[in-house]
């Protein structure tokens, strides 16, 4: 498996991209500000995550996803420490997440993360 910043030349992955957030309005405009990765496999997208900045040398990570046949595999996983990887590299000094907490898997995924804070949207 490689992981790769999707080229502006690229196709956008949305299916993949609404698995993890069912707003096409929002994950279009969110890609725009940010910066898309996705993960191949025999020059099939697997997964895909996006780093998106949100104050000085602060991004978050939004819309880690893979596709349901390759689930449940450590792909999620290797994106996050992926994604923290690449942070590190551009310098931000905090990661942000915003997930539900309707899924243990999504909190599973983000083992070593800490909860700073609830935003009364996702109760």
């Amino acid at each position: 498996m490689e992981i790769r910043k999707l080229n502006k030349t690229d196709k956008l992955p949305i299916e993949l991209l609404l698995l993890a957030d069912p707003s096409r309005e929002m994950v279009e405009e969110y890609v725009k500000r940010g910066e898309c990765f996705v993960a191949e496999m025999e020059q099939q997208t697997i997964g895909v995550y996006v780093l998106l900045p949100t104050r000085p040398e602060t991004v978050e990570l939004v819309n880690v996803a893979v596709v349901e046949e390759q689930q449940g595999r450590g792909i999620g996983k290797r994106l996050v420490i992926d994604a923290i990887q690449v942070a590190k590299i551009k310098g931000y000094k905090t990661i942000e997440i915003g997930t539900g907490n309707s899924s243990l898997g999504q909190l599973a995924l983000y083992c070593g993360f800490r909860i700073v804070g609830v935003d009364r949207d996702f109760l």
